[in-house]
């Protein structure tokens, strides 16, 4: 009856499960996702409850709800497996799943059966009646979701298992999750200063906790080449190749570390072997394309008259790494950017601004990545098209972002840079005066922008832009 779908409602949306976490599928490639899960299972040697409970939601997703059901299945015999004394609390997401995919199957009796199993186990767990009940594991598991849904949510997964970190502070598991939400955290937001490091002692902790863990090794052996610490870095990596050398989700890191380190023939060995494991991982494929850039631009820095059929190998190459890596995974962004450099180096433009135009439409994209793209694509306008005023375009769009960064001040560079130029070979009309205007302006240099302003409205009298710019900057004085 429709009363009882309405209170059935009601308690779903109270269930601690992937369908009140706010997991947007327009966030993630559901097929790519899948797979890295499906990897995961496969290879991690952790309790795989979190995994198949993640892969019943992907599967709903995908509109396939029997493979839900049967991924939910999986779960309870591990469950079963590993927590034989512990079901009902180690069962709880499992359990929420359940209901909410027989709710979207129409089938509303078995969907209220879990709906309850979940209220009397609480009732047993707890000590107020309720479904919402806070269990330092399910904030783990909701910590790991995060993370896989990608960059949006790192904040919200760094969160979760601070929250559990709160009821078991020396949980290997949970600690290991928080070290590598803070690592992937700062990957994006440190960049421009180095020696800033939140996520050095999250990692330490998490593998003194975790001594079997080799790919959380990994990450502190990259956190502390970061730091220009290689060598106590690489004393991990070697550390851990030896306890697990064919495990890809170690492998991937340590060939990363000797990219990094300049040893690209070993990283591209190391790479080959994982790839022969994961074959589809787009993050693999990333970084051999890479391997690859990496000995094109050193054999074109080391040889006056580099070999041709070498250079066209290597562009080939990293470019058939690069573009599977975002075939496979459509909302990789730099991958996507990668490519279309590479395209542009070789000539292809057309694919060149194809690339670039997938990339403009990933809509995961945050402020620093977009203005990565306009710097990345304003130089394609005018070192491959030769076009000066697309480049201005692209470089002013990237200043106009307000996040500072890295970035944003590469694109200021450029863009006073070209201007001057264009201004002192005397191609500089009104509009060049005004965008230099700007961008003193933006940088805080009134008296220049004035002055800028000033010659952009003798050369073009009545513009109102330059006009209203003007009066407002007379005024801040």
């Amino acid at each position: 009856s429709a009363i009882s779908k309405n209170s059935l409602k009601s308690s779903l949306l109270q269930l601690e499960c992937h369908f009140t976490w706010s997991l947007l599928k327009q966030h993630v490639d559901l097929d790519e996702l899948e797979e890295t899960i499906g990897n995961q299972i496969e290879f991690l040697i952790k309790s795989n409850v979190t995994n198949y409970n993640l892969l019943s939601y992907v599967c709903h997703l995908k509109n396939s709800n029997e493979d839900a059901l049967r991924n939910l299945q999986k779960a309870e015999e591990e469950v079963k497996k590993n927590h034989p004394d512990d079901i009902a609390r180690r069962s709880l997401v499992t359990w929420g799943n359940y209901a909410w995919i027989y709710y979207h199957m129409g089938r509303y009796e078995e969907a209220q059966t879990y709906v309850s199993k979940v209220e009397n186990s609480c009732k047993v767990l707890s000590t107020t009646a309720q479904l919402k009940i806070q269990l330092p594991e399910i904030y783990a598991e909701q910590g790991w979701s995060f993370l896989k849904f990608g960059r949006i949510y790192y904040e919200r997964a760094k969160k979760s298992f601070e929250n559990a970190l709160e009821c078991e502070p020396n949980n290997p598991e949970f600690n290991t999750g928080y070290a590598i939400a803070m690592y992937r955290l700062e990957d994006y937001f440190h960049r421009q200063y180095e020696d800033e490091s939140l996520s050095l002692k999250p990692l330490k902790r998490a593998v003194e906790l975790n001594p079997k863990d080799t790919f959380i090794m990994a990450l502190l052996a990259l956190k502390l080449q970061d730091l220009k610490r290689a060598d106590e870095g690489e004393n991990y990596i070697e550390a851990a190749m030896k306890k697990t050398p064919d495990l890809p989700y170690l492998l991937r890191y340590a060939a990363k570390f000797y990219r990094r380190k300049g040893e690209v023939d070993k990283a591209l060995d190391i790479l080959k072997k994982a790839l022969a494991v994961t074959p589809k991982s787009s993050f693999l494929h990333h970084q051999i394309g890479l391997c690859h850039r990496a000995k094109l631009l050193t054999l074109k820095k080391t040889t006056r008259y580099p070999p041709q059929e070498e250079v066209e190998e290597l562009l080939r190459l990293s470019i058939f790494h690069f573009k599977t890596a975002t075939d496979q995974k459509t909302k990789f962004f730099s991958a996507h950017i990668d490519l279309a450099n590479m395209y542009a180096l070789g000539k292809r433009y057309e694919e060149a601004e194809e690339t670039f135009q997938k990339a403009f439409q990933i809509n995961i994209l945050f402020d620093d990545d977009k203005q990565q793209l306009y710097y990345n694509y304003g130089n394609f306008q005018r070192f491959h098209m030769k076009s000066e005023s697309e480049a201005i375009r692209a470089y002013v769009k990237g200043l106009k972002i307000e996040k500072e960064s890295y970035i944003k001040n590469s694109c200021r560079d450029a863009l006073e840079k070209l201007l001057e130029q264009r201004i002192q070979r005397g191609l500089g009309g009104a509009i060049d005066f005004g965008t230099l205007g700007l961008v003193h302006n933006l940088n805080g240099k009134k008296h220049e922008a004035i002055e800028c302003y000033e010659k952009a409205l003798a050369l073009y009298p009545d513009n109102e832009e330059y006009l209203s710019a003007l009066c407002e900057l007379r005024l801040s004085i």
